[in-house]
C-alpha cells in the first residue's frame, strides 16, 4: 500500500526592507508664476517595503515623510511652506503613503496605488514605479533594492489652497505637483 501526501503550493515568505533615508529622496516640482518649475525635497523619509519576491502584486509599501524637513534652497519660501498657508507642520507633521494595490505593468515597471495623506487629507494616488532592482549586497553585508517612482497630484485636493494673483494675470503657485521618489531599501 502506498500513501500519497498532497502538498499545497510553496509559500514564499514576505521579506521586510526598511527605507534607507541617507540614500533616498522625496522631491517635488510645481509651477511658479506660470513660467518656471520650482523644485524642493523632504530630507526625512522613513518606511518599509514588505516584498513578496515570487509575486510582486502581494507586496506592499508604507512610507512617512517629516513635513518640517521640506527644503527648497530658499529660507523664506521654506518657512512659508511650513506655515498654516501650506503644510501647517505644527498641526500636520507627517505626510503618509500606504499602498492598497501593486500591479505589474511590464517587466521592471509597476503601478502602485495607495492612500496619500497630506495636510490631514487622504486621497488615492497612483505611482508609476521602476523597479524594484535586483537585490544587491553593499560593502557592509547588507542586501539592498531600489525603486524610482513618480506621480502627479493636485495640491488643492489636499487642502493646500493658498495662492496669490499676479498683476499680469495668472497665479503665483501652480496646482499640479509632480512628486518623484528615489528610494533605497535595506533588508532587515
Amino acid at each position: 500500500m502506498t500513501s500519497t501526501t498532497t502538498v499545497g503550493p510553496l509559500q514564499t515568505p514576505t521579506t521586510t526592507w526598511k527605507i534607507d533615508p541617507a540614500h533616498s529622496t522625496a522631491e517635488f516640482k510645481v509651477r511658479h508664476m506660470m513660467i518656471a518649475n520650482v523644485k524642493g525635497n523632504f530630507s526625512r523619509i522613513s518606511g518599509a517595503l514588505f516584498l513578496d519576491e515570487s509575486d510582486l502584486a502581494n507586496s506592499r509599501v508604507e512610507a512617512s515623510i517629516d513635513a518640517a524637513s521640506i527644503e527648497t534652497r530658499e529660507g523664506q519660501r521654506d518657512a512659508h511652506l511650513k506655515s498654516t498657508d501650506f503644510f501647517d507642520v505644527e498641526k500636520f507633521p507627517t505626510l503618509r503613503f500606504k499602498s492598497t494595490s501593486i500591479s505589474i505593468v511590464k517587466d521592471g515597471e509597476l503601478s502602485v496605488e495607495g492612500n496619500l495623506t497630506i495636510h490631514g487629507v487622504t486621497r488615492e494616488v497612483r505611482f508609476v514605479v521602476e523597479g524594484p532592482t535586483p537585490p544587491s549586497k553593499d560593502p557592509w553585508g547588507n542586501t539592498r533594492v531600489a525603486v524610482s517612482a513618480v506621480t502627479k497630484i493636485n495640491r488643492r485636493d489636499f487642502g493646500l489652497t493658498w495662492n496669490a494673483a499676479l498683476e499680469t494675470g495668472g497665479i503665483l503657485v501652480g496646482d499640479e505637483v509632480t512628486v518623484t521618489l528615489e528610494v533605497e531599501f535595506v533588508k532587515t
